[in-house]
């Protein structure tokens, strides 16, 4: 399998992205990697022409746009982020979270909401993914929130985003995990840590050799999105060993 491209989720950095994207392209780019993901906050507070400035500057790629559920019950949001993804050359637009509902309702609801996207966003050369927290791996009668949501939506409309730090707490192998749903997987959040905690790559308890052998081993992996939601460091430090540890393991 050909080497993957390497991102970063900019929630790393907290709000200075919002300000300074300019320096936090500069500073990810000296880290190698190859592109980064951004929340929809990032479309909102900078039009297409600056972004592809940023990356023309900085030799970086978008790797994809990052919701909420209520982004995705809405036609206008989903053709702002549509419109937005394309203009900067992206290829993914990701959903979290679930419609409400008691138990497996809102996985349920979601599910029909998340092929009506998934195909209007395949027409328009997207790809959508949906991104899994650990709250989804909670079960309703023996039936789990995650896999109810894989059973309804259509795996050519609806991937996923497999964030294996997530699965981890969820309490699933991460690697099992990504073998079971091959079909859906390309796009990844490689995170570590421990329960409530967020660390550097390769210093936690998330199994990430074998999340990487299950990749190597199904043969898909697009995007290898390195995402940490805080820090304790300076981010600069934070990406920079995430990097290498990624590079250590093959990456």
């Amino acid at each position: 399998m050909q080497r993957p491209k390497i991102g970063l989720q900019l929630i790393v950095y907290g709000k200075r992205p919002e300000e300074d994207l300019v320096g936090v392209a500069q500073e990810i780019a000296a880290a190698d990697y190859d592109g980064f993901e951004v929340g929809g906050v990032i479309p909102d507070a900078y039009d297409a022409d600056a972004i592809n400035g940023i990356l023309a500057q900085t030799g970086l790629k978008l790797t994809g746009v990052h919701g909420s559920y209520a982004d995705f019950t809405q036609q206008a949001r989903i053709d702002e982020y549509l419109k937005f993804i394309n203009a900067v050359g992206g290829e993914y637009l990701i959903c979290s979270g679930v419609a409400e509902g008691e138990g497996i309702t809102g996985f349920e609801t979601a599910a029909e909401t998340f092929n009506q996207v998934g195909e209007y966003c395949l027409q328009q050369g997207i790809t959508f993914c949906y991104h899994n927290h650990a709250s989804e791996f909670e079960e309703f009668d023996g039936v789990k929130g995650i896999h109810r949501l894989c059973e309804l939506t259509d795996p050519i409309l609806v991937k996923l985003n497999i964030d294996v730090y997530w699965v981890a707490i969820g309490g699933e192998d991460p690697g099992e995990f990504i073998r079971r749903y091959a079909d859906r997987a390309g796009y990844y959040h490689f995170k570590d840590g421990a329960p409530g905690s967020f660390i550097e790559l390769g210093q936690g308890i998330v199994d990430l050799e074998g999340a990487k052998s299950a990749a190597v081993e199904i043969e898909v992996a697009d995007w290898i999105v390195c995402e940490q939601d805080s820090t304790d460091k300076e981010a600069r430090v934070s990406i920079t060993e995430s990097r290498e540890y990624l590079r250590s393991i093959g990456w």
